[in-house]
């Protein structure tokens, strides 16, 4: 069987970089995506990715840009092959109360966070239904099930992917295309390590596991939708929140 290809946006992220890790592990070639004027940073993790033995293709791109998008998926499809398997994984925050909060913060959480998921799938939608496969994962959030104080724009941005990915589970179910989410809650990454030590303790006491998450599983999860036999499964969504919200 034909290497299947696989895109990851925002690959070199705490999660990101897992997923990416999960994928190639599954027999797929992974080509992950970076925020554009990042070039050396993203050029530094792929090299350290190469020496664990993760070959892994980096490539820029806006993810808040269709147009952008549009451009490398065509770019990936010209140089690579079909794209089978698609992790919408890259986003922002821009917290901020509401009665603070900057039109400018709203937008470019919604843009990064929600457009970016119609961006990424339509340009390659309509083929993954002609072939009669396909598999697109979009990463929502915790705080996009239950809400989050100073976080209106990404509460509503996550949220917002369940109608996304619902909607397109049903058009594309019937031609081997399937389409979930997965909601991560508070996992142990260098950004949530930089969170104050008293705030990060009464986090981990709202987790009933008594734990954070890992990035493995998360990654988990998502290897599971993409596998090649989880073709009945779509439309869903996937809560790996140690039971701190329970719907």
């Amino acid at each position: 069987m034909t290497q299947r290809i696989a895109i990851v946006t925002g690959a070199n992220g705490g999660l990101g970089e897992s997923m990416c890790k999960a994928l190639v592990e599954q027999g797929r070639k992974v080509v992950g995506t970076f925020a554009p004027g990042h070039d050396a940073a993203a050029a530094n993790w792929q090299e350290e990715m190469k020496q664990q033995g993760f070959d892994i293709i980096m490539k820029p791109v806006d993810v808040s840009d269709f147009n952008d998008c549009k451009r490398l998926l065509e770019e990936v499809e010209s140089s690579e092959g079909s794209v089978d398997v698609l992790v919408n994984n890259a986003g922002i925050t821009r917290d901020a109360p509401l009665k603070k909060m900057q039109q400018e913060q709203w937008q470019a959480v919604i843009d990064t966070n929600l457009s970016s998921m119609f961006n990424m799938s339509q340009p390659i939608f309509e083929a993954m239904c002609s072939r009669g496969w396909g598999r697109i994962v979009n990463i929502s959030s915790l705080n996009g099930e239950k809400g989050q104080f100073g976080q209106a724009n990404y509460s509503a941005a996550k949220a917002g992917i369940y109608g996304f990915t619902k909607a397109i589970a049903q058009e594309g179910a019937k031609k081997g295309v399937t389409v979930n989410s997965v909601s991560p809650g508070y996992i142990d990454t260098p950004m949530v390590r930089q969170v104050p030590e008293n705030v990060l303790n009464s986090i981990v006491g709202g987790i009933p596991v008594g734990r954070l998450g890992q990035p493995e599983e998360i990654a988990r999860a998502v290897s599971f939708l993409t596998a090649d036999d989880a073709g009945f499964i779509t439309g869903t969504n996937i809560s790996v929140n140690g039971g701190q919200y329970m719907a």
